[in-house]
């Protein structure tokens, strides 16, 4: 990292319709630098990320790179300045080859014609560039995994000689083994002199990746620190105001768990073997494993959206087969899919709208009236304490977390006494992380029994009151409340079987 600021934006302000939603803020970045942004959802991360790629214009403060002040109306703009960006949700065409979406809209000519050896010799160039991706410029993009898309949208900025880039939650859809060619990328650029704007939730890979880190609270930075002299619990109490003790819930009791309400025997479908498992009614069980080894398919197989070849799932002691999720839910089955966009949501319609979404294909309007327990919409935005302007507001103008609240609620509406959660916290900021939990162990304390997928190891050994490890779709292991990260990985890569050999 060197002295050379590439990157001053001075008293930086934005409104919308009058609302000040960026206060001021001040923030730079050097060359070779790896300066990461970190604060909670609606902190102004997105809208100041924004602001500096021509997305938004500043309503005050300015912008300067290299020295020179810059106005930028329009994302070219930013990118001919030297400005990239890459969103967590990327903007690739799946049929076309990684050298045609690379140089899309600025495709290299021989007169009217496409030069398509001159485009694929600079994608290889761009590849070597930035060091071993495992694909090459004729490769179709569909083929690629999540992790060597984002490749493709990093060599993409960098084909438009992007000086300063900026990742946007990069991890958040990667497995575990994926984050590390991004790393490797991201580590290769520092040496090339691009800096680096990371912004993240997770807080380990802020640690291990970043020389400095902003901290961005309710639009205003709060601090910027040296990575090296702060920690963890510092930075956490600066983004949410208050100390956030271990992060988990306390457990409860084993002696408090109730009796078996979801058995799974035998199941087998075309990924899954032979799976067996059960959940006690008041208790958290984390499951597992690698992308890919068959969690979420287990959570499919369950709820009726996935056909089971053979095995059996029981509720309370009684064998059911669901032929489609509406049977589930009448059965007393919530499922909180992975991603919550483009299966928990329906992002188009109010809040009150989406709560009501899962209970309507069970109960006809008399039959909700007639129901015992049921949550009025400010009943269920009270326990989930979701953060909103009213019922009526459009889900899609929330934060993730508030989104994710939304989503719990409408499956709280449906009072099940099974919860499946898939990735309950992804892309969501520590605070509501804490909200999250507290909700799930509050349902656990009241008899729910849950079911819990999880990426994020620290989570599920913080959350659980066992851990079931999955491997190339069979389970490896179960292991207790308290587990390591290296026990679970153990058994998530299939080593354990190495040892046991």
């Amino acid at each position: 990292m060197s002295d050379q600021l590439l990157l001053q934006m001075q008293g930086i302000k934005k409104s919308f319709v009058g609302v000040e939603v960026l206060h001021g803020v001040d923030l730079d970045l050097r060359a070779g630098e790896i300066h990461a942004i970190v604060g909670e959802n609606g902190a102004g991360k997105s809208t100041l990320m924004k602001t500096l790629a021509g997305v938004h214009e500043p309503t005050e403060g300015t912008i300067r790179i290299n020295g020179e002040e810059q106005t930028f109306h329009h994302p070219a703009a930013a990118q001919a300045a030297g400005v990239g960006i890459v969103y967590q949700e990327f903007n690739l065409l799946p049929d076309r080859n990684v050298a045609e979406n690379v140089f899309i809209g600025r495709e290299p000519r021989k007169g009217p014609i496409v030069d398509g050896r001159k485009m694929e010799r600079d994608t290889a160039a761009l590849l070597e560039e930035v060091g071993e991706s495992g694909f090459g410029p004729k490769t179709p993009v569909r083929w690629l995994s999540v992790a060597q898309q984002q490749v493709v949208e990093i060599i993409k900025a960098r084909s438009l000689n992007a000086k300063i880039l900026v990742l946007d939650e990069p991890t958040a859809a990667l497995a575990e083994g994926e984050v590390e060619l991004l790393f490797k990328l991201v580590r290769r650029l520092q040496e090339l002199g691009v800096g680096v704007l990371y912004i993240s939730h997770r807080l380990r890979e802020v640690f291990a990746l970043s020389d400095r880190i902003t901290v961005i609270k309710d639009g205003g930075v709060v601090k910027t620190l040296d990575t090296a002299s702060t920690n963890q619990r510092e930075l956490v109490n600066l983004m949410v105001g208050r100390e956030l003790d271990g992060y988990f819930p306390e457990k409860g009791a084993k002696e408090d768990l109730g009796e078996v309400r979801l058995s799974v025997k035998s199941l087998t479908t075309g990924l899954l073997r032979d799976i067996n498992f059960d959940v006690r009614a008041g208790e958290i069980v984390g499951l597992a494993g690698l992308q890919g080894s068959g969690r979420t398919e287990i959570a499919r197989a369950v709820f009726g959206a996935d056909p089971i070849t053979s095995g059996t799932v029981e509720i309370d002691g009684k064998e059911r087969r669901f032929k489609h999720p509406s049977q589930a839910i009448k059965a007393g089955l919530g499922f909180i899919t992975e991603d919550r966009k483009a299966e928990g949501l329906a992002l188009a319609q109010s809040i009150a709208d989406n709560m009501m979404l899962a209970v309507r294909t069970v109960m006809s309007p008399r039959q909700r009236r007639a129901a015992k327990g049921m949550m009025s919409i400010s009943e269920l935005a009270k326990v989930t304490e979701l953060r909103a302007r009213g019922p009526e507001q459009e889900v899609r103008f929330l934060s993730g977390g508030n989104q994710q609240k939304v989503v719990l609620s409408k499956w709280l509406e449906t009072q099940p006494q099974i919860l499946i959660f898939d990735e309950p916290t992804r892309g969501i900021d520590v605070g509501a992380k804490a909200g999250i939990h507290d909700l799930i162990r509050k349902l656990a304390k009241d008899g729910v029994a849950v079911l819990m997928i999880s990426s994020e190891l620290p989570e599920l050994i913080g959350m659980s009151d066992r851990i079931l490890v999955m491997h190339e779709g069979k389970l490896a292991g179960e292991l207790p409340a308290g587990a390591s990260e290296p026990q679970i990985m153990e058994y998530a890569t299939g080593s354990h079987e190495e040892v046991a050999a």
